[in-house]
């Protein structure tokens, strides 16, 4: 079996980067909202956090020859240190229309799409695992929903609830939260609420009976936000399918990743290492007759400002 010379290996290897990359970009999408990724230089430095520093009234006059004032963006806190994660696609030569041919680049694409969706759960659920880690937020950023309070009760108050989360939010950050994280169950209940249903369908106290459920933009709209999304991903735990973010609803004030690399304040970050994801060349083993497409990332993501956040769990029965 022919290795792939050194000269094909470079034309192909960036064609297949770029589909991994393309794949980070589409793949992992609560992931990429809450915690967008800001590319590093380096696998390690200080993580960029931000306080109350940033919404202190400062008096800017000066007298003629005096100093001028000088303030900070961000602070530097804790140290943070990039894991490398690594995984390899592969092309058995049983799928190969001949046994010396070397996988074109359909099968070297089906093989990295395949590995960065499997990267991009794990992606997933470590942001998941932050986010919904209650101990993480302070006594005023987080509630637990029981009983007839869950949304799936018809005569619960969402409303109240996310008003409240709100308004926990804007007094500490100076704005309002601009999107909503909901598991699968939790938008279930949402979108059918005999209230939200109400207001959408023809003003508060109409009847909700045999209405079409409300939609993602439907949700967005009548709690002012910019955006509600679906955490819709599930993975398997070895005996059953498992939603990642479960029956939980978080709101947060975030920014796109063009305002998070000026330093911007929001509620996490993903710190990636610059030019990763990256598609190694790949090699041919004799002992499985198997082509191996390896694919390496390096980031670490952090919740650089709980208080940008409100964790409600148990929205959802």
């Amino acid at each position: 079996m022919p290795q792939m010379t050194s000269s094909a290996a470079r034309v192909i290897d960036p064609i297949l980067t770029a589909i991994a990359r393309s794949v980070a970009v589409q793949s992992a999408p609560v992931a990429n909202l809450l915690f967008p990724r800001v590319d590093v230089g380096a696998r390690g430095g200080r993580i960029v956090s931000f306080s109350n520093e940033h919404f202190k009234l400062y008096v800017t006059s000066r007298a003629p020859g005096a100093n001028t004032k000088r303030v900070e963006f961000g602070y530097s806190s804790d140290a943070f240190a990039l894991v490398d994660y690594s995984l390899e696609g592969s092309v058995p030569i049983e799928l190969l229309q001949e046994a010396s041919a070397v996988p074109g680049l359909d099968l070297a694409q089906g093989a990295i799409m395949h590995v960065r969706s499997l990267q991009d759960i794990e992606r997933e659920k470590q942001c998941a695992d932050l986010a919904l880690n209650a101990a993480s937020y302070a006594a005023s950023n987080k509630v637990t929903l029981a009983g007839t309070d869950q949304w799936s009760d018809p005569g619960s108050d969402p409303f109240g609830d996310i008003t409240a989360a709100r308004e926990a939010i804007r007094s500490q950050i100076g704005v309002r939260p601009n999107v909503m994280v909901l598991g699968p169950k939790v938008v279930t209940a949402l979108a059918n609420h005999p209230d939200v249903l109400a207001r959408l369908r023809g003003g508060a106290g109409a009847d909700s009976t045999d209405r079409a459920p409300a939609t993602l933009v439907e949700l967005a709209r009548v709690f002012d936000l910019q955006q509600v999304v679906e955490g819709g991903a599930i993975y398997h735990n070895g005996t059953d399918f498992v939603d990642i973010w479960g029956t939980y609803a978080l709101l947060a004030y975030t920014i796109p990743r063009s305002m998070a690399a000026m330093g911007s304040p929001s509620y996490g970050y993903t710190y990636q290492l610059s030019g990763y994801p990256i598609a190694e060349e790949q090699y041919y083993d004799r002992n499985t007759k198997t082509w191996y497409f390896p694919v390496t990332d390096a980031r670490q993501p952090v919740l650089a400002g709980a208080s940008a956040g409100f964790l409600i769990t148990g929205a959802s029965a």
